[in-house]
């Protein structure tokens, strides 16, 4: 059992590397930053005949936490293999197991990031307290901005371990989660809870941290978002200005099969489709999740219904 191991090396990203700092004190324009940053170069990358030549479409959520419930702002991304040809005929599709050079993102996402931050930085937007009070001097900011420009920055980039299945159901469990799930927690005693975490400096071995409540709980909010940010977001041929006709221009151009309404099998038809349409978008179908039946009410939904009282 592990005892607060992060404590020393958080506090020294802090001092040396302080954009994390930066972006907890600065939640909705760093990471609007962060968004903005990825999905521009992702679609510049790819739209350069270099590269693939192609208009594509992503999809990008954030997450801000490490398995230790550090601060850990980045996104993930999902793109498909391939995209549109400039004139909107063809599907140009991206070489198996290959989509862009990660090296040349990594180059491109670090200047564009730096770029924004700086504008934001410039137009007042970046507010700085306690131990980044000195970045108010514009030189101070400035040499952030060099030190980061000079160190590498990392893009990970790889096809579905398990095919594209996996990744939507990985995606399903991660988009409205919390921090930590409810079945990582081992024991509260004493004042510490315990919880149990993966050490993927050491092959993703199982360990278990241990952190006073109150160190617990300072990190469990570091990953509270400003009211009404959006941590889900689409962009190129699926953004939602677009995405109803793109998808079906893309599915005609690589033959995708069209599934047929069906009565007999559980499918709905389209008339019954139409009945369980999202009623806020029109696009999305709802689909029952869980019932709950009489008497088995948990404690979130005895929670719901007493603030809906």
């Amino acid at each position: 059992m592990l005892d607060d191991p992060a404590s020393a090396a958080e506090a020294k990203s802090a001092r040396t590397t302080p954009l994390g700092p930066t972006a907890l004190q600065n939640k909705r324009v760093v990471y609007d930053i962060l968004f903005r940053a990825a999905s521009d170069t992702l679609l510049q990358i790819a739209a350069d005949p270099k590269h693939l030549g192609a208009r594509i479409g992503m999809l990008a959520v954030l997450h801000m936490w490490g398995q230790t419930l550090t601060h850990h702002p980045h996104l993930h991304c999902i793109v498909p293999g391939g995209g549109l040809s400039p004139d909107g005929r063809r599907w140009i599709a991206s070489r198996k197991n290959y989509f862009v050079p990660v090296k040349v993102l990594s180059r491109v996402f670090r200047g564009k990031f730096l770029d924004y931050l700086g504008q934001a930085y410039r137009d007042g937007k970046l507010d700085f307290t306690a131990s980044l009070e000195h970045l108010r001097d514009p030189e101070c900011f400035d040499a952030l901005i060099r030190e980061t420009g000079r160190k590498p920055w990392v893009v990970y980039s790889k096809a579905p371990f398990a095919g594209p299945g996996h990744v939507l159901k990985y995606l399903a469990r991660c988009t409205h989660r919390v921090a930590i799930a409810n079945s990582r927690l081992v024991a509260f005693e004493d004042g510490r809870v315990s919880f149990r975490y993966k050490d993927y400096a050491h092959s993703s071995a199982q360990r278990i941290l241990s952190l006073g409540a109150l160190e617990f709980l300072r990190r469990f909010l570091l990953h509270v978002l400003p009211s009404g940010f959006q941590r889900i977001r689409y962009y190129g041929l699926l953004a939602n200005c677009c995405r109803q006709g793109k998808i079906a221009l893309c599915r005609e151009l690589i033959g995708a099969a069209v599934i047929p309404p069906h009565t007999d099998d559980g499918v709905p038809s389209n008339s019954q489709l139409a009945a369980v349409r999202c009623p806020e978008c029109g696009l999305g179908v709802m689909v029952t999740i869980e019932t709950f039946k009489p008497g088995s009410l948990t404690l979130l939904s005895r929670i719901a219904l007493l603030d809906s009282s």
